[in-house]
């Protein structure tokens, strides 16, 4: 059998599936989202200044950059689980939240004095960034690659990756309500490191479960 024909054949198979793949993924996030809310909020849950912080454009920004990233990756991991279907265009836009972080570090460093820099990067929180992004996203990315095996993605080891961005962009959402450092170089650093862990556990998932 050609591969023209192998794809075409799965594309029909992941079409006859019980659910629709693009159903079976919008009820992924939803899953996803009370999983990722439910660990938050039973572990660190908001900040007590929440309120107060709303207020603050260097807070709110840490909600564009991480929901940016889900939603790019929410794009590109549909694209990936449906053999044959065209990823390109949804490969570009997940290069938005990089450049929204790149740009707001930037700002920032011609905004703080340099004495300041390395203050604001290393922050207060860095090690609990590190442990609750990549634990609030766990879930989240076992629910993701369930999906994927509902699906018949071609390249299994990048759809697992881009399930572990899914997830990493979800998990930091939640994450940013309880985070104290707003400073775009803590979230460049700290937050991308975090969501490294899940991308990496993403791509390991996708190679042993995700194969067909």
């Amino acid at each position: 059998m050609r591969t023209e024909d192998l794809i075409k054949a799965l594309d029909a198979d992941v079409r006859s599936k019980a659910m629709p793949l693009g159903s079976a993924w919008r009820m992924a996030v939803a899953v996803a989202a009370v999983v990722a809310a439910a660990v938050f909020w039973l572990t660190i849950g908001p900040r007590p200044d929440l309120m107060v912080a709303m207020h603050t454009m260097r807070f709110l920004s840490k909600f564009v950059f991480t929901i940016a990233l889900g939603v790019s990756a929410f794009g590109l991991i549909r694209a990936l689980s449906s053999p044959g279907a065209p990823t390109a265009r949804a490969t570009a836009w997940m290069a938005l939240a990089p450049a929204l972080v790149g740009v707001a570090v930037i700002l920032e460093l011609f905004a703080v004095p340099r004495a300041e820099w390395g203050t604001r990067l290393v922050g207060s929180n860095m090690m609990i960034c590190m442990a609750f992004i990549p634990l609030i996203g766990l879930g989240p990315l076992a629910v993701f690659l369930w999906v994927l095996r509902h699906g018949a993605p071609t390249r299994p080891v990048l759809a697992g990756a881009v399930a572990g961005l899914l997830a990493g962009g979800l998990s930091a959402t939640f994450y940013a309500a309880h985070c104290f450092d707003d400073s775009p170089l803590f979230v460049a650093t700290w937050y991308t490191l975090a969501v490294v862990i899940l991308t990496g556990l993403g791509a390991l998932g996708g190679r042993f479960f995700v194969r067909w």
